[in-house]
C-alpha cells in the first residue's frame, strides 16, 4: 500500500513511526505499512461462496457451497496460531465473508486474542442488525468494493441493484459507528468514474478509499488487456494526487492509498521532488520504511481450503496447509526455497526490476502479475509505468 494522503499531504512524518519503535504491535493500523518486523499481515479467504458474480473476481467464487472450507475446529485453531505469531490483522474476505454463519463469531475471537479484526466485503449483506453485531464485537474496519457508480457498477458485479445496496451497506456501518472505507479496483472500463468515487466519498462523508491496480489473476486474468497502459497510469495517479491534496486543502481529508503497484511510491517522491524537495526527503524515508510489495513477508493469505499463498491473489503458489501444519511453521519454513526468496526477493528479480534504482523502495513489484504474462515470477513487472530514464542509477 501507498498511502497517497499520508506522504503526499505531509499526515505522518517519519518521527511518527519511530516512536512506536516500528513494531508491527504496537503500531496504530494507519502506521502498520511501515513497521520493521513485518509480521504478516494475513487475508483469510474464510469462504468461496459469494452473492456476487464479479467480472475480476481472483477467487472465481460462485453461489453455490464448496466443500472443502476449514471446519469449526481448524479455524480457531488457525486464529490461535497467527495470534500466538504475533499477525497484527486478520483480515475477513472471501468470496463474501458475509455468507459465511460464522464470520462475527470468528472475527470476535480474533479480537480477544489481540488481533486487529477487518472485513473486506461487497457490502450487499451488511444490514442494520448486522453492523450493530459487527460493532459489539470490536470490528476495527470494513472496506467495501464499488467498481464505479451505480450502472459501471452493477454491470462489474454480475447483479442489478448490487451499488444501491452496497451504499446502504455503508449507511448501516455508518449508523452503527463502524469505521468504513470504499476499494476500487481501476481498469479501462471504469477509470472516468475515478472522480464520482471521490464525489462520493465527500457526499457520504466516507474517510478512506483504497484505489487498486488490476492483478491478473483468476477472472481477473480475463481482462488482463483492460488494465491501463502505462501512460494512462500516470495520468491516473495525477487524478488521484490531485483530488486527494484538494480535500486536504478544504480541510475535508481523507486516507487514500493506492495498492498493488509499487510503482507508485517512487513516482509519488518524484513529483514532489519538483514541488517540494524537504518533504521529498522525508517521504523518501517513510518510503524506505515502507520496503515496497511485501508478498510472502509481511502479507500473506490463508485459502478456504486451508492453503497458505504469498497473497490473495497468487493461488498458484502454495506453501503448505494449515490442516497439516501451522501457519506460523509454514511461514518460517526455511527448507521452502521459494518462501525464502519471496522473503528476499530483491536478490533475485529480474530485467529492468535488478538494475533499478528503487528497488529498495518497490521490493520488485508485484510478482504474481511477472509470473502471469511472463511465465516466470522473477521477471519485471509489466505493470511498472516508470520510465528507463526514472529508473536509471546514477554512474
Amino acid at each position: 500500500m501507498i498511502g497517497i494522503s499520508k506522504l503526499y499531504c505531509d499526515t505522518v512524518e517519519p518521527s511518527d513511526t519511530l516512536r512506536y519503535s516500528r513494531h508491527s504491535g504496537k503500531l496504530p493500523s494507519h502506521l502498520l505499512q511501515f513497521s520493521s518486523d513485518k509480521k504478516p499481515v494475513v487475508v483469510w479467504n474464510m469462504t468461496r461462496r459469494c452473492n456476487l458474480r464479479c467480472v475480476h473476481c481472483y477467487a472465481q467464487s460462485e453461489d453455490i457451497s464448496y466443500d472443502n472450507e476449514l471446519t469449526h475446529e481448524q479455524s480457531l485453531a488457525m486464529i490461535d496460531d497467527l495470534a500466538e505469531f504475533g499477525a497484527p490483522v486478520l483480515l475477513f474476505s472471501g468470496g463474501e465473508p458475509l455468507v459465511h454463519p460464522r464470520l462475527a463469531e470468528y472475527a470476535e475471537y480474533a479480537v480477544k486474542k489481540g488481533m486487529r479484526a477487518v472485513i473486506s466485503t461487497n457490502g450487499t449483506l451488511i444490514t442494520k442488525e448486522k453492523a450493530k453485531i459487527l460493532k459489539q464485537i470490536g470490528l476495527s474496519y470494513v472496506g467495501i468494493s464499488l467498481d464505479g457508480l451505480e450502472e459501471t457498477h452493477d454491470k462489474f458485479r454480475g447483479v442489478k441493484g448490487s451499488f444501491q445496496k452496497a451504499l446502504q451497506g455503508i449507511r448501516n456501518c455508518q449508523a452503527a459507528g463502524i469505521k468504513v472505507g470504499l476499494r476500487f479496483t481501476i481498469n479501462k472500463r471504469n477509470v472516468d468514474e475515478i472522480p464520482g468515487i471521490f464525489d462520493l466519498l465527500e457526499k457520504m462523508d466516507i474517510p478512506r478509499a483504497c484505489f487498486y491496480h488490476l492483478v491478473y489473476s483468476g477472472r481477473g486474468s480475463a481482462i488482463a488487456n483492460e488494465d491501463l497502459s502505462h501512460e494512462e497510469t500516470r495520468k491516473t495517479l495525477d487524478l488521484i494526487m490531485k483530488r486527494t491534496r484538494d480535500l486536504h486543502d478544504r480541510n475535508l481529508p481523507k486516507e487514500i492509498l493506492t495498492v498493488d503497484n509499487h510503482a507508485d511510491g517512487p513516482y509519488l517522491y518524484l513529483k514532489l521532488l519538483q514541488e517540494d524537495p524537504i518533504r521529498a526527503a522525508e517521504v523518501l524515508d517513510l518510503l524506505q520504511m515502507n520496503e515496497g510489495n511485501n508478498s510472502g513477508r509481511g502479507f500473506g493469505c490463508i485459502s478456504w481450503n486451508g492453503d497458505v499463498h504469498p497473497d490473495q491473489f497468487w493461488r498458484e503458489e502454495v506453501f503448505g496447509n494449515v490442516k497439516e501444519r501451522p501457519f506460523s511453521e509454514i511461514w518460517t519454513d526455511s527448507t521452502n526455497e521459494f518462501l525464502m526468496k519471496m522473503k528476499d526477493k530483491k536478490r533475485h528479480v529480474k530485467g529492468r526490476c535488478a538494475g533499478c534504482k528503487w528497488l529498495d523502495v518497490c521490493g520488485g513489484n508485484f510478482r504474481a502479475r511477472a509470473e502471469s504474462i511472463k511465465g516466470d515470477p522473477w521477471d519485471q513487472d509489466p505493470a511498472c509505468y516508470l520510465t528507463d530514464d526514472e529508473i536509471k542509477k546514477e554512474s
